[in-house]
């Protein structure tokens, strides 16, 4: 156990008033925890787009505001933690104030704890959230080792961590996304045996048969953020196939050709983020040297430009905001 530090009784956030108000870096107090709660200082946080869902508030789910955003965080109160407050849906960085702070409140019920090994905070803050939940993706596909997957949006933040998780559970990788950046990244540096253009391609449900040799992927994990991918994927996945829809773009519909689901025998479901178990198994992977997100460290201040660059899909991988001590 670290030795006691003395906490102090304001921090530095980043807050919004309003849904779609500018974020506010500014000094708030530092929360006090109830008795089944435990304060723990964020070192870093990931930003996901979950987080930027929550300050444009477009989903459907009522957020708290004033609000800290956040959810991804790694975090240091001598013992290492991740918040996960989902079990009562008290939703960290939505529901309740998150990571963009300097010190945050979670239930001692439900931290999990990051394994000493994992001595790079800044990497294993993305393994929290994002990681944990293409890993559950994964698993709920139901492949196995020597098929295929096709990852859409695979050059960002949580599909080059599927990717990566991907590989390491034996599969072989059709990564799906825009730009030579992100083409380099999925196939010199996450793995991926192919990659497609959805912007280039004349026709990406021919491509990704062609790619697969014309039966299409065994399973499709849809982490984009927008609504055709959602539908492309039950249109080239194959026979007895599992498209698993994880992305959750503003107001979008996922649809399927019924004749074709049928004939196909295919099946399409959701998956949210996993478990505390699941956690540890996510966790384990990092800790064996399988996964090493492409991270950008930025400053907490930053954030703003961050959402921003989220928004015009400039970012590959994934970035982490370093919280000032």
């Amino acid at each position: 156990m670290a030795a006691k530090e003395e906490i102090p009784k304001l921090q530095w956030a980043q807050v919004f008033d309003k849904c779609g108000e500018p974020l506010q870096y500014k000094q708030i107090s530092v929360p006090i925890p109830e008795s089944d709660e435990v304060l723990v200082k964020i070192k870093y946080s990931g930003v996901c787009h979950t987080d930027l869902h929550a300050w444009k508030g477009d989903w459907p789910l009522g957020v708290k505001t004033p609000l800290v955003g956040g959810h991804e965080g790694a975090l240091c109160p001598g013992q290492r933690a991740d918040e996960q407050l989902c079990a009562k849906q008290a939703l960290s960085g939505y529901t309740v104030n998150g990571s963009f702070q300097q010190y945050a409140i979670a239930n001692a019920m439900h931290v999990a704890r990051i394994p000493p090994e994992c001595k790079d905070l800044a990497a294993v803050a993305p393994i929290l959230c994002a990681g944990l939940t293409v890993y559950k993706a994964l698993k709920q596909s139901r492949v196995i080792p020597g098929q295929t997957v096709a990852i859409t949006g695979a050059g960002g933040g949580l599909g080059s961590l599927a990717c990566q998780y991907a590989k390491a559970m034996g599969l072989e990788v059709l990564a799906i996304d825009t730009s030579e950046e992100k083409r380099d990244l999925c196939i010199n540096k996450l793995g991926a045996t192919s990659f497609i253009d959805f912007a280039t391609t004349k026709d990406i449900v021919a491509d990704v048969k062609a790619a697969t040799g014309g039966l299409g992927p065994h399973a499709v994990i849809v982490v984009a953020a927008s609504e055709k991918p959602f539908a492309q994927a039950a249109e080239y996945v194959r026979p007895h196939g599992t498209v698993v829809c994880v992305g959750l773009p503003h107001g979008a519909r996922a649809s399927a050709d019924v004749f074709t689901m049928v004939t196909k025998m295919i099946n399409i479901c959701g998956s949210y983020v996993g478990n505390r178990a699941e956690t540890q198994e996510a966790l384990d992977f990092f800790k064996k040297g399988k996964i090493g997100a492409p991270i950008q460290i930025r400053s907490l201040q930053d954030l703003p430009l961050v959402y921003k660059e989220i928004e015009e899909m400039k970012i590959a991988g994934r970035v982490v905001l370093e919280v000032p001590e």
